[in-house]
């Protein structure tokens, strides 16, 4: 159950308009990183959810994301309005002035319409929780960018609180990732390749823009260690086939019921 309260998450106070940045607001409402694709993604991995304390912090943030979505509309409406009388400012973004009316939709800044498309769920928590930080890093970003576009001080200020509830679900995202206490880059139910697992391919070698190669903990470090290319003179990635073993990732009690998991079951009885 939803239900409207007709006040505004954060009371958007704008000085002067500016049509050319309202239609660059419009970047966080219907675009790829905006406000209404982050409350869908959250809210459907939530649905998707058989953890109930995971579940809850989805459906909780994401239903924030819906309250920050009516508060960037807010803003990009007060921005837009003088596209509703002024032929110069209609000019802006035709688009938007004769097809919205001056107003908000679900598009883009540059007029392409949202799609599901953008949404990245998989009904693996621990994956999801993953995505959904990256989500919010872009995010808070694009906010970042924004307010360095204006000067109207409420704009600003809106801005600054959206972005900064960015970096707070970021880490509440975090924590309930950590808090599974599974491996960091354990991923599903079925184990990696050893050996190969650990090998980074050196696939850029020689001399050139980007100058030598160059070793960090990316390659040698962190149980990696650089395999080159054969064509260098390397012994090359392990190749050497190896039969996907199931149920042999290690996984975490708060993990949704594995797709497969009943196939596994049932192949092992009949072997």
């Amino acid at each position: 159950m939803y239900h409207h309260i007709k006040k505004l998450m954060y009371t958007v106070n704008v000085g002067t308009p500016d049509t050319a940045f309202g239609n660059m607001l419009l970047e966080q409402f219907g675009g790829a990183n905006g406000e209404l694709a982050a409350a869908m993604q959250y809210t459907i991995q939530g649905w998707n959810c058989e953890d109930g304390p995971r579940r809850a912090l989805l459906m909780d943030i994401g239903t924030e994301e819906l309250s920050h979505l009516e508060v960037v509309g807010a803003l990009a409406r007060m921005h837009l309005k003088p596209m509703k009388s002024d032929r110069a400012a209609a000019e802006v973004e035709p688009l938007v002035t004769l097809s919205y009316g001056g107003g908000v939709s679900l598009c883009n800044s540059v007029g392409t319409s949202w799609t599901a498309d953008y949404l990245k769920i998989t009904g693996d928590i621990s994956v999801d929780l993953r995505s959904n930080i990256a989500a919010e890093a872009r995010a808070k970003i694009v906010y970042d960018r924004l307010i360095c576009f204006t000067d109207d001080p409420g704009t600003q200020e809106a801005l600054q609180f959206l972005m900064t509830r960015e970096i707070t679900h970021m880490r509440s995202f975090s924590a309930a990732l950590e808090s599974m206490e599974k491996p960091a880059f354990s991923i599903g139910t079925i184990a990696p390749t050893p050996t190969l697992v650990d090998e980074y391919f050196n696939a850029s070698t020689g001399e050139g823009e980007v100058g030598k190669d160059h070793v960090g903990p990316w390659n040698e470090g962190n149980g990696l260690h650089i395999a080159n290319s054969r064509r260098d003179g390397g012994e090359g990635l392990t190749t050497k086939p190896y039969r996907p073993q199931r149920g042999s990732e290690k996984t975490s009690s708060h993990d949704s019921t594995p797709v497969g998991a009943a196939r596994s079951t049932r192949d092992s009885k009949a072997a």
